[in-house]
């Protein structure tokens, strides 16, 4: 244990050497800043997955300045690697290995149906071996065909996923069936038929459908069916309306040969826990495991959801807690490899001795390494971004300040390099979402912004995710009011720390983010020197209209409303009057997520009134600026702005 703890710490050592500043000698030359290439460049691989025995991994992978699908060996002779290109106008939802030589990859886009637009997924499949796409329920009359319930672990093909084959509520076949699905040959039969009124299912480990949840939109209704085996009739076991927060206890393991299974929920002890339950009768077992501190958000299975890893928490100091003790062992082994840097197993073979383990700091992307657990041998695959490699950025750190009312707000602050500490040209960027939050990690926005001199604080406002549920609850209402105060506040207390010159104080984000951007100059003029919005909302009442088609349509509806008294009033298209700061609006043409159209319309009643206001309307970009010539624009446009409008010296 400790030869291999000292090899690895000498390897991350060597690959993220010591802050530049603290390393050079007090007459070293003057700071540098790194171009903005640097910054616009795609990171190595996102999503990655590594196949079961761990030999191959598949993810989207920055080729040529884009994204493509790649299927790849780990180490060795990878000139036969597979690369797919992802479609125009549709996003990657996740990548997913069925075994050791087929990948699946869930992608979905807007497109019109009827007179509206809608949310469309599908699923395709690729081979290693013969680089071969099949289209899996490609036939499919439905909206959504992607719903992957089970993958095999045994080497054979199939995998069940419940698909729609009817656009239209009156037609049985708008209810999902389910289907059993060979992944290399696209051919397919029917597992369980739909049902009316089910629009969910679930499977156990075997690959047993075991659960049905059923929801009615005009009542918002949702009830939970239930089988012991995989054959039979399903009884309703749990309901709730889902319109007044009740919330279904859905299983998300079965315990073999049982009617017992895991849920998450409150323990008696009033914490948040894995639970496990008499699943007919919702009687508690015993508690699995508790969290310390904060919700348990997520749970981490095995391949097959066979046995329970760990589980992801709201709690923001270690919010990834291993249960198994092999990968407990790993994180611990890992970690002790690089006390400073953010060690995250990124995806595991299906016997957990092989790991894809990226080594980060909030300060630099990181490093993807291949550690083989039986060997003890880990391999560098990898700088995240080789423009940066292993040079230390700027610092940043975990802040926390009070709101107005007293409430208790967390965010991130970035100090940039070779500046003093004080009185710093100021950028806030609130997260996109609302139901989101930044995390002290890298962050390439962040750290571009910080190396052009600013300082830059990312505020995780009232209503934000990862901080329990009745922080997001506080945001109920206050969506252009307290969450704005949340973003207004974290401002005035940089100035009242001396970080932010309140002279110089500049507002940015993207998507949610970027009409907060915009309110913050609707709402405090005086504060502001200038806002950029990126891919933003600004006439929510538009916003609050469109899911896409989605079947809970009333359900988001409803909770959208219940974000604000009145959507109209606090949109920023309806006051521009009491804009003064000039306002930059940039938009990805291709974006599927916020309609090109917002900022268009934004930027011609800007005009309209007179005020200062530039557009920069993006052809190829899509919400995420996934393309590297993209990111450029982005990044190169915001750097003028901010010169000409918040210059950092």
């Amino acid at each position: 244990m400790r030869s291999i703890v000292a090899a690895l710490f000498l390897l991350i050592l060597a690959a993220l050497p010591a802050r530049a500043e603290e390393a050079r000698p007090a007459a070293a030359a003057a700071f540098v800043p790194l171009p903005t290439s640097a910054f616009a460049q795609l990171p190595f691989v996102e999503k990655v997955d590594l196949s079961a025995d761990g030999s191959h991994m598949a993810g989207l992978f920055g080729v040529g300045g884009e994204q493509r699908i790649l299927v790849t060996p780990v180490a060795g002779d990878r000139s036969g690697m597979i690369a797919i290109a992802v479609p125009d106008q549709t996003e990657i939802a996740w990548i997913r290995w069925v075994g050791n030589d087929d990948v699946i990859v869930g992608l979905y886009t807007l497109m019109p149906v009827e007179t509206d637009r809608w949310y469309v997924s599908r699923l395709i499949s690729i081979n290693r071996k013969t680089g071969k796409l099949t289209r899996l329920l490609w036939d499919s009359g439905g909206q959504n065909a992607s719903s992957v319930l089970w993958v095999p672990t045994d080497g054979s093909k199939e995998i069940l996923v419940a698909a729609q084959n009817s656009i239209y509520t009156n037609d049985p076949e708008f209810w999902p069936a389910v289907y059993r699905v060979d992944v290399t040959t696209g051919r397919k039969r029917v597992e369980e038929r739909g049902r009316p009124n089910i629009f969910d299912w679930g499977a156990d480990h075997l690959g047993r459908v075991r659960f049905g949840i059923g929801y009615r939109d005009a009542t918002t209704k949702s009830t939970l069916l239930y089988r012991s085996g995989g054959e039979g009739l399903m009884r309703m076991i749990d309901s709730a309306r889902l319109s007044e927060d009740e919330e279904l206890t859905i299983p998300f393991h079965f315990v073999p040969d049982s009617d017992r299974g895991f849920v998450i929920k409150k323990n008696a002890e009033g914490r948040s826990a894995v639970v496990e339950v008499e699943i007919p009768t919702g009687k508690d077992i015993r508690t699995v495991y508790a969290a310390d501190d904060g919700d348990i958000e997520n749970a981490l299975l095995a391949f097959n959801g066979s046995r329970l890893l760990g589980v992801s928490t709201s709690d923001r100091k270690a919010p990834l807690r291993w249960i198994d003790p092999t990968m407990a062992a790993h994180q611990a082994r890992l970690e002790a490899a690089s006390p400073q840097s953010v060690v995250r197993i990124e995806s595991y073979s299906n016997d957990l001795t092989k790991l894809l383990v990226r080594f980060s700091t909030p300060d630099n992307p990181g490093l993807l390494f291949y550690f083989d657990a039986t060997t003890e041998n880990l391999v560098r695959l990898a700088a995240m971004n080789d423009a940066i490699g292993g040079k230390r950025l700027s610092r940043a750190k975990a802040v926390q300040y009070k709101a107005r009312d007293g409430l208790e707000i967390e965010g991130i602050l970035t100090m940039p390099r070779g500046r003093a500490a004080k009185n710093l040209p100021f950028i806030v960027m609130p997260h996109g979402g609302p139901w989101g939050h930044d995390e002290l990690t890298y962050d390439y926005w962040a750290q571009f912004l910080a190396e052009r001199g600013y300082a830059v604080l990312q505020p995780n406002f009232r209503g934000s995710t990862g901080y329990g549920a009745e922080f997001e609850k506080a945001g109920q209402g206050q969506m252009g009011f307290a969450m704005q105060d949340d973003i207004t506040d974290g401002v005035r207390w940089a100035v009242a720390e001396g970080i932010a010159d309140p002279r110089r104080v500049c507002i940015v984000g993207a998507s949610y983010g970027g009409y907060a951007a915009m309110w913050g100059i609707v709402k405090d003029p005086d504060l502001y020197r200038c806002a950029i919005s990126i891919n933003g909302v600004a006439n929510l009442r538009r916003e609050v209209n469109d899911f896409g088609g989605v079947m809970r349509e009333r359900l988001y509806r409803g909770q959208w409303q219940r974000m604000t008294p009145d959507f109209a009033a606090v949109s920023p298209i309806n006051a521009i009057d009491r804009i003064k700061a000039p306002l930059l609006l940039i938009h990805g043409k291709k974006d599927v997520t916020v309609d090109h159209g917002q900022s268009s319309r934004m930027y011609a009643a800007m005009k309209r009134a007179g005020k200062l206001v530039d557009f920069v309307s993006v052809p190829l970009a899509d919400h995420y600026f996934t393309r590297e010539a993209d990111r450029m624009t982005l990044l190169t446009s915001i750097e003028t702005f901010l010169a000409k409008h918040n210059p950092p010296d």
